[in-house]
């Protein structure tokens, strides 16, 4: 895997440890990187643009006006060209100007109008690091997307000792190397992956149907995400309100059946993620037409089971993908059902979620799920954001696919 040419947007904030950025530049431009500098007003009292214009070997950017260069729109245009954004020292009061979405001087600018990852490098005191305020604006870019390199534990400028301390330019380079070499990998690999997400409705008649609270969103999310690192990704999707963004490949299904003939049709694949809600039960038989309610008389229906896709998924020997995924809904007994529910359908990992909670879940913007894998490991996501559970489980499928690849170990 080759890092020449891979862009670098470097900004500079205004902490002791922005001296490092210098060491961090050498390091880049030896192995080839493209690199251009953004220079807080703040980061300008420890740096010199002049230091940063002989190492890096371009122009520093300084001002979200330029009378110079009018021509472009810097925060615009610097943001699209960078492969990634590299904040070099990520201050206290720079993640709390993110975390607010402020847009006040061009550094801020450019990371809310990016649309690219946005790397952080903390380094500040470590009662700032562990203070109240700065850990829930922490959490909450973890929750938009921003990545944090570090901090570490270490000694201070000031003489304490504790987390807070950045990361040394060398380790912050090895970071970055890993970070491209494994998103070459994945493209290289050329993996594909199936997400099926939202309920389904299985129809008494023609206007009647049975269904569940599923909004499809924690799918929708996991789909986008996988994507987004490179997987080419198919998401099959019942009946949702959601907005589906245009270039992920969606197939919409309406019932239980239509979802398993999609699901074989689009096998085989590296990984499937099943987090549809598919209903269990379907009525033996749907009615023609509509049923009619009659006074003093009870209409019977027969129901039976619905296709097991994920059992399905699981044993099938000839197109079982090397990761099967599925999620489990439960109101009670969460882990003892999900384990139960991983042996069944002899699946490689459940997430399991409690749907009796109120303020997660089906048609809700937040979930805390329980990863079950087969071979015995338990790990958490605490309560946030559906996008963000699906960011960490994104990274976690892609490292499974890479564990025995060479170049990325």
């Amino acid at each position: 895997m080759t890092l020449k040419n891979k862009k670098i947007l470097l900004i500079i904030g205004g902490g002791i440890s922005a001296y490092k950025s210098l060491d961090l530049i050498r390091l880049l431009k030896k192995n080839n990187f493209e690199i251009k500098t953004v220079l807080t007003k703040s980061g300008k009292k420890f740096v010199t643009p002049l230091s940063l214009i002989s190492l890096s070997g371009g122009k520093v950017y300084e001002d979200l006006f330029d009378k110079k260069n009018e021509s472009e729109i810097d925060h615009i245009s610097l943001s699209r060209w960078a492969d990634i954004i590299l904040v070099v020292p990520a201050t206290a009061n720079l993640i709390s100007k993110l975390s607010q979405g402020k847009a006040e001087d061009l550094a801020t600018t450019i990371m809310l109008a990016s649309n690219k990852d946005i790397l952080l490098a903390p380094a500040m005191n470590v009662r700032m690091w562990s203070h109240r305020a700065t850990q829930e604006n922490f959490k909450k870019l973890l929750s938009y997307g921003y990545k944090f390199l570090g901090p570490t534990e270490g000694e201070m400028a000031c003489g304490e000792f504790g987390k807070g301390k950045m990361l040394s330019p060398k380790k912050i380079f090895n970071e970055i190397k890993k970070y491209f070499y494994k998103k070459d990998i994945v493209k290289n690999k050329k993996f594909k992956a199936l997400v099926t997400t939202g309920p389904t409705r299985e129809y008494l008649d023609p206007v009647r149907y049975i269904s569940n609270e599923s909004s499809g969103k924690q799918g929708y999310e996991i789909a986008l995400a996988l994507k987004k690192r490179g997987i080419n990704t198919t998401l099959i999707a019942g009946p949702s309100n959601l907005q589906l963004e245009k270039g992920l490949k969606i197939i919409k299904v309406k019932t239980a059946d239509e979802m398993f003939k999609k699901v074989k049709n689009n096998l085989p694949v590296d990984v499937v993620v099943c987090t549809a809600a598919v209903s269990d039960f379907k009525p033996l038989s749907s009615k023609e037409n509509k049923i009619k309610k009659k006074a003093n008389k009870k209409e019977n229906i027969i129901f039976e089971n619905t296709v097991d896709i994920l059992n399905y998924i699981g044993k099938n020997n000839r197109f079982r993908p090397k990761l099967v995924i599925g999620f489990s809904a439960e109101t009670e007994n969460l882990i003892k059902n999900s384990k139960s529910k991983l042996k069944n359908k002899n699946a490689d990992w459940i997430i399991a979620n409690d749907v009796s909670k109120k303020d997660i879940g089906f048609n809700k913007d937040y979930n805390a799920v329980t990863i079950i894998e087969n071979n015995g490991k338990i790990s958490e996501i605490k309560k946030n954001k559906k996008s963000f559970i699906a960011s960490i489980l994104s990274e976690k499928i892609i490292n499974n696919l890479l564990i025995n690849d060479k170049n990325f170990n």
